[in-house]
């Protein structure tokens, strides 16, 4: 039987010199598979050539770029038989590198071809599908601000990091409902995870798992320049819950009302986001998706 595989790749993710070869895939994976390569052009063309995937009845659909080419390409496979593959070809990878998926090509094709598939869970935001996490407060304006550098490397991100915190407006209130709970937050972070990976290998949510049919939320408040230093420096080491103002909660769904405007500036799987309205809605999809994995 042959197994019929796409790969959609974002030719310009991380380093932006992203090529597969048909000649080169054909070799690796022999006989019994029917491949093709298709190359998005512009933002969201990823979502149209999955779809166009998905309808042409392939078994596997394989995502090559960064944690946006992924997000894309799995929005569309959500509760479907596809299976996603990944190649990680991006700067953060934090999808990839929960489900230990190599970067390099040679040996995440291997993964591919060896068709280990295991049901995650689904993040879905109003209408909008994530995998690894969302962010509503300093993370969002981080990520706006690193999607307008030219490299995107880790050393942009710090330096995104940086200059968000020296402009960040700590005032906006949000309304939170969660397990029958409502309480008014003003958040420096509210941090929604599903994956204990949020890329780079650094995590917010390190006990998160993809299959638990569980959010991981982080609440942190506004902190002194002192607590500050000390929350970056426990984050780094993945301890940051040991600070008693770090608020972690679990639940399979939750709503934020912002009480300030109209509008979110959120991120969504590392990708910046505006989404007009005063409310989200946030649930889990349980084993929504089914993905390769190492």
């Amino acid at each position: 039987m042959v197994t019929k595989i796409h790969f959609i790749v974002n030719p310009v993710a991380g380093s932006g010199r992203n090529i597969l070869s048909k000649e080169y895939l054909i070799d690796f994976f022999g006989d019994f598979f029917e491949l093709e390569i298709k190359e998005s052009q512009y933002a969201k063309h990823a979502i149209t050539l999955a779809k166009e995937s998905v309808v042409q009845k392939v078994d596997i659909i394989v995502a090559c770029g960064g944690d946006g080419t992924i997000n894309e390409v799995a929005s569309c496979l959500v509760n479907t038989p596809v299976v996603l593959g990944i190649i990680p070809m991006g700067s953060g990878n934090g999808l990839a590198s929960n489900l230990k998926i190599p970067r390099k090509i040679k040996n995440a094709l291997q993964v591919i071809k060896n068709h280990a598939i295991i049901e995650i869970d689904a993040g879905m935001l109003n209408n909008e599908f994530f995998f690894s996490n969302t962010g509503i407060g300093f993370d969002a304006h981080v990520i706006s601000d690193f999607e307008k550098t030219k490299k995107r490397k880790l050393w942009s991100y710090i330096k995104s990091v940086t200059k968000t915190l020296g402009n960040y407006n700590y005032n906006n209130t949000f309304e939170l409902r969660y397990l029958d709970q409502t309480r008014v937050i003003s958040p420096f972070l509210l941090f929604i995870s599903n994956s204990n990976q949020m890329g780079y290998k650094m995590s917010l949510t390190p006990k998160a798992s993809l299959q638990d049919g569980l959010l991981d939320i982080i609440i942190v408040p506004k902190l002194s320049d002192f607590k500050m230093v000390l929350f970056t420096f426990l984050f780094f080491l993945k301890k940051h819950y040991w600070l008693k103002e770090v608020e972690l909660l679990k639940a399979d769904s939750l709503e934020i009302i912002n009480n300030n405007e109209n509008i979110f500036t959120i991120q969504k799987d590392g990708e910046s986001l505006e989404l007009k309205g005063n409310t989200i809605a946030i649930k889990l999809l349980p084993k929504a998706l089914t993905v390769c994995i190492n």
